[in-house]
């Protein structure tokens, strides 16, 4: 069952035909329990992935952004489930910004194994097969992708819209990059993915369902996701609400 990214990837992407005519919509936007914004398309979005996994995978719980902001997560999950958050980057989908994306992540034995992320905007959607990360989008042909090797002197860190310039400044000190770009969402781990950045390093809160199936595609392309102190990511942590600690995605 870990060699499914494709068969994601393909539900990805329906769900972001449906969000994509919403996008600059003028749709509302309601603010859920913990500040963060939500709209229409978030809601529509899972409602296609949750029916399409139920179909395909009726055995395989799911922990899904929307659902768990509703009705709260599990307070246990066994060793198989899926991650989905159905719009990653509300945030930017709401100013009218390109970079939100849909993503699908399948964890086993606490470890992403197989994921899909799609790009609504661009049409980009990357995926996991037999051991690589996949790449493909209107006019061009599915194709693998790599990370690239570290460029000294050049490296680019993708970083939070938010992010103060002094954290930024502190960040650029510990891990050594160079050039910074500003970016939200999941795409960030695409971008680096495919050798278009070196460095995600994120001190602040996310959730497992923000960054599994981006992870999956990162580490198939050859990246790196662990702790800032270099240990292994885990997933499952549903004593503490699915909530992740702080992490660093790095190419190669």
């Amino acid at each position: 069952m870990n060699d499914i990214g494709a068969e994601l990837a393909d539900i990805c992407e329906a769900a972001a035909r449906l969000i994509l005519p919403l996008w600059r919509s003028g749709l509302a936007v309601t603010t859920k329990s913990d500040e963060s914004p939500v709209t229409e398309a978030d809601r529509q979005g899972e409602a296609l992935i949750l029916k399409a996994l139920a179909e395909r995978w009726p055995d395989v719980p799911v922990i899904s952004e929307e659902d768990a902001s509703e009705f709260g997560t599990p307070d246990a999950i066994g060793p198989r489930f899926f991650l989905v958050d159905p719009l990653d980057g509300t945030k930017a989908f709401v100013r009218g910004d390109p970079h939100f994306t849909v993503n699908i992540g399948l964890v086993e034995n606490g470890k992403p194994v197989a994921g899909a992320v799609c790009a609504p905007p661009s049409g980009e959607t990357w995926w996991t097969a037999g051991g690589v990360a996949m790449k493909r989008m209107p006019g061009v042909a599915a194709h693998p992708v790599r990370v690239r090797p570290w460029p000294e002197g050049a490296a680019i860190a993708l970083i939070s819209h938010t992010m103060k310039v002094e954290t930024a400044d502190k960040l650029a000190e510990d891990y050594g990059f160079h050039i910074r770009e500003p970016m939200d969402s999941s795409i960030k781990l695409c971008r680096i993915a495919e050798g278009n950045a070196d460095i995600y390093p994120c001190h602040g809160p996310t959730l497992e369902w923000d960054v599994a199936a981006g992870q999956a595609v990162l580490e198939a392309a050859g990246g790196r996701f662990t702790t800032p102190e270099g240990a292994a990511f885990l997933y499952g942590k549903a004593s503490e609400g699915f909530r992740n600690g702080w992490f660093v995605a790095r190419g190669g």
